[in-house]
């Protein structure tokens, strides 16, 4: 295990990144033109990423990013 101290304004800030990346890939995900093998390491990435924003966001935060249930399971 690793721990790392950083400040409220940095904090906010990878609050940030992380969601403009979640947001892209939401965006992505929603494409009919990209293969579903590519869709499913972008929602593995997006897994990773809601993971770490739970960290730092608040729970109310944390259900507007979640993805339902039947768009994490639906192939392609």
């Amino acid at each position: 295990m690793k721990g790392m101290l950083i400040n409220q304004k940095e904090v906010k800030e990878m609050e940030y990144l992380i969601k403009r990346e979640m947001d892209e890939i939401s965006f992505d995900l929603m494409d009919d033109r990209i293969d579903h093998i590519v869709k499913r390491a972008m929602e593995e990435r997006y897994q990773i990423l809601f993971s770490l924003f739970q960290r730092v966001a608040t729970p109310s935060d944390c259900l507007k990013y979640m993805r339902p249930r039947n768009q994490r399971e639906q192939k392609g």
